[in-house]
């Protein structure tokens, strides 16, 4: 069986369809994106992880303090083959 094609308003020939109370004429293409830029890497956490670390600062003070208790691995060496 092939796939069908998912239905897209950015189709050509597609009419989009949305509702009436959805009003971007107001909005800034581009407005934050900024702030997820190069080099940010945007995490979602569990509901009881974020009440025991509610701020981007806990957490990185937490993944910091395990990084000091966990010694450093040595990277890893990669197999040379042997040509006969």
């Amino acid at each position: 069986m092939k796939k069908t094609p998912k239905a897209s308003p950015a189709r050509p020939g597609r009419v989009a369809e949305m509702r009436a109370e959805y009003d971007f004429s107001g909005g800034e293409r581009g407005k934050y994106a900024k702030m997820f830029g190069k080099g940010t890497v945007m995490v979602v956490l569990d509901p009881d992880i974020a009440e025991a670390f509610p701020t981007g600062v806990d957490v990185n003070r937490a993944l910091r303090a395990i990084l000091d208790a966990v010694p450093a691995r040595a990277p890893r060496r990669r197999a040379i083959k042997k040509t006969p």
